[in-house]
């Protein structure tokens, strides 16, 4: 093989790895009609993107029903996150969430410098939206992940509703839908109108997660106007690229197999989920394209030692499982059989 070709096989991300399971990544390669919109939109590397994205702005608003300035664009989620942060918070604000929580959100709090504050979730993974209402109160910002990253769980709607409506109008709540496609029916809010009826709520989501872009890097947020034009000044020029915005574009026109790949990951997740708990282990109830097993009982951390498996590990010994293929699927299984003898 000639050295640039060695090279380049060198840089090819732990995407490609079945046991990779630690990043919720998608383990399909990006849809057909995705991957050649993207290649046909090579021969342009050489020219700059837009120098704000307007055009994949007005392609999100369309598609969510709302005014373009409504919408601010990140990359992916967190860039979304930052964006808000930098807008809306000076140093020493405090910034409420759960824990344990996403990763991004202590970095990020790190990185404006702002004050966290952590609420522990209940026994069973959920959210205890009272006292992050009562946290709330004279904080900047409050998180709340729906399904919540790690545990997948999901809070009732009216739960949500009545913890909005304690929230004061000053502080800002990010509702983080990441993983709001994996969603049934029955378990969706209506965010748009959430947006509508309080306006400071911003829906932060990604086509990192169901869309399979985790490599593109882009997120969306929405919000009442007036919030989105603050966030809108935050703006990154030329931060997202073309093969993005067709990327994009070619995956909303191609929803149906997007759809479909959707129900094969939770199918698999709900398998995943019935195995463990036929051996007798707890799960959480999630929601998203991931298990969780908490580390009360067990230290599953220590239990995925030398498995070749990649997992997300916590520092009580819980583990976020990423749901794959099939084959990820028996492995999972095998090592936690082994763990249990």
């Amino acid at each position: 093989m000639a050295a640039r070709d060695t090279a380049a096989v060198a840089v090819l991300p732990d995407a490609v790895n079945p046991c990779a399971l630690s990043l919720n990544e998608s383990p399909f390669p990006p849809l057909p009609a995705v991957r050649a919109a993207v290649r046909a939109s090579l021969d342009s590397l050489n020219r700059y993107p837009e120098f704000l994205p307007h055009r994949l702005r007005s392609v999100i608003a369309g598609r969510l029903g709302v005014a373009a300035d409504q919408v601010v664009i990140g990359e992916g989620a967190t860039g979304v996150l930052m964006q808000v942060l930098h807008a809306l918070t000076s140093p020493g604000d405090t910034l409420v969430m759960s824990t344990p929580t996403f990763d991004g959100y202590p970095i990020l709090a790190r990185m404006a410098r702002l004050r966290p504050v952590t609420v522990p979730l209940d026994r069973h993974g959920h959210h205890d939206l009272d006292a992050m209402a009562d946290a709330a109160v004279g904080a900047r910002v409050v998180v709340v992940c729906r399904p919540h990253n790690p545990t997948g769980t999901v809070e009732q709607v009216s739960a949500l509703e009545r913890f909005l409506s304690r929230v004061p109008a000053d502080t800002v709540v990010l509702l983080d839908e990441a993983y709001v496609e994996f969603l049934a029916p029955e378990h969706r809010v209506d965010a748009v109108d959430l947006v509508h009826r309080f306006g400071n709520v911003v829906v932060v989501r990604t086509f990192s997660k169901a869309y399979g872009l985790a490599g593109l890097r882009v997120g969306y947020g929405f919000c009442a106007p007036a919030l989105g034009r603050a966030l809108w000044a935050m703006q990154l020029p030329f931060g997202v690229s073309l093969p993005a915005l067709v990327a994009v574009v070619a995956s909303y026109e191609a929803e149906n197999q997007l759809r479909q790949r959707i129900r094969t990951i939770t199918a698999e997740r709900r398998r995943l989920q019935m195995r463990l708990r036929a051996m007798g282990v707890y799960t959480t109830d999630a929601q998203a394209n991931f298990v969780y097993l908490p580390g009360a009982a067990v230290r599953w951390s220590d239990a995925f030692d030398g498995s070749g498996l990649l997992v997300r590990r916590y520092d009580d010994g819980g583990v976020r499982i990423t749901v794959g293929s099939r084959a990820s699927t028996r492995a999972v299984i095998r090592t936690v059989a082994a763990a249990m003898r």
